[in-house]
């Protein structure tokens, strides 16, 4: 009688009952799983089963033979496998989109983590149209150097790729910072008041050089208010019916909320826009700077605190301390150079179409429409998202159900 192992592998067209029916012929041999996995892509099935050998490996391949026949699968067995185990340490979850995604560009990223000498574990797809998204879980990584790496990677090639810690830092509640123009919303709000004031242009231009880090937010955002002078207060419930959510908005708000994380917003506009606009979401935390309003019309000011790239990163410290979680889990997504500061304090920092200096700085980028494609990048699928929904997903939230 041998020892050792033996691997078993079927492939071909997927067959229901393929692996049952497999466990069950071998199953006499008393012989002990090692491991077992499983894959079907595009109806082309893929079994692997890992065994000891105890009885012999002739007698293993007869018994799967008679499985492989009946289900019209091929069988391939290699004896004397060493069971590698899968190291409790290094280990990472990388998710890379594209739209689409080449073979190149996935190329670069596995050669990226085998340059690292981390491998490839498992492939999960998280999103097949009209986007493509895969998770690779990977060991022997180290994260900060790896995700370095597939930035370099991600820029040559034009994906999105996020890297983040594995295992258990993978799972459990976190906290989500929101900014909003052009983020959680596709407008910028000083642009809408802007328009009631006919300054949209003048507007408009000094908010492109401020996101681009060209001039300090505080100074840009009082020269831009001033131009609102007068304006009746009426006007704040115009602007609050024209915002205009991001496509998937919503969608990314509902499925965290069902997984217990806390979720606010930190916005350089306006309380009078934020928070309604947070609450119908059903947000936690709003905050945001404040119209000085007097005898019913905005007098060009704000009152209180700017909320800077600064008071920024201070709210989402005091957002995660109200919430009892470290910085390592929490998560930020914003587009200008205003959000740098959090960007860079949070667990997993995400550029969201963001202009070149947020991207080139953020720990993963996001470089379609979509905002719930966030949910991709925290290990979350797409057959999981409209799993949860409780109808199918709408054109508002979610036009790639």
């Amino acid at each position: 009688m041998s020892s050792g192992t033996a691997l078993l592998t079927l492939t071909g067209d997927d067959s229901p009952g393929a692996v049952t029916d497999l466990l069950a012929a071998v199953a006499a041999f008393d012989e002990d799983v090692l491991d077992l996995g499983q894959v079907v892509v595009r109806g082309r099935l893929t079994v692997s089963l890992l065994l000891t050998c105890r009885s012999g490996s002739d007698a293993l391949h007869d018994a799967a033979a008679g499985v492989a026949r009946a289900h019209g699968l091929h069988l391939a067995l290699t004896t004397d496998v060493d069971d590698v185990p899968t190291p409790q340490s290094g280990r990472a979850s990388v998710v890379v989109i594209g739209a689409p995604l080449g073979t190149a560009a996935l190329a670069a990223i596995t050669s990226a983590i085998d340059a690292q000498g981390a491998r490839v574990e498992r492939v999960r797809r998280l999103v097949r149209t009209p986007l493509t998204g895969l998770e690779l879980q990977v060991s022997g990584a180290e994260v900060t150097s790896l995700r370095r790496a597939l930035a370099l990677q991600a820029s040559d090639h034009a994906v999105d790729v996020a890297v983040a810690p594995g295992g258990l830092d993978r799972r459990g509640r976190r906290l989500l910072v929101m900014d909003v123009d052009s983020t959680l919303i596709q407008d910028e709000v000083i642009e809408l008041l802007a328009r009631h004031a006919g300054v949209e242009a003048q507007v408009a231009a000094v908010t492109e050089r401020a996101m681009r880090g060209e001039l300090d937010f505080a100074e840009s955002l009082h020269e831009r208010v001033a131009t609102l002078a007068g304006l009746p207060e009426s006007v704040l419930a115009d602007v609050r019916r024209d915002v205009r959510l991001t496509p998937g908005a919503a969608t990314l708000v509902r499925t965290v909320k069902r997984l217990g994380f806390t979720v606010a917003v930190v916005s350089g506009g306006f309380i009078e826009i934020v928070g309604p606009l947070a609450a119908e979401l059903g947000i936690d935390h709003a905050h945001a700077n404040t119209l000085e309003i007097r005898d019913g019309h905005l007098t060009g000011r704000v009152t209180g605190q700017v909320v800077d790239r600064a008071e920024k990163a201070r709210a989402l410290r005091r957002f995660a301390h109200a919430a009892g979680l470290p910085l390592s889990r929490t998560v930020a997504v914003g587009d200008g150079a205003n959000d740098l500061d959090m960007l860079a304090i949070a667990g997993l920092g995400i550029a969201f179409n963001a202009k070149p200096v947020v991207r080139a700085e953020a720990h993963a980028s996001v470089s379609v429409p979509y905002l719930d494609a966030v949910l991709y990048l925290l290990g979350i699928s797409r057959d999981e998202i409209d799993a949860a929904e409780k109808t199918p997903a709408d054109s508002l939230d979610s036009p790639h159900a």
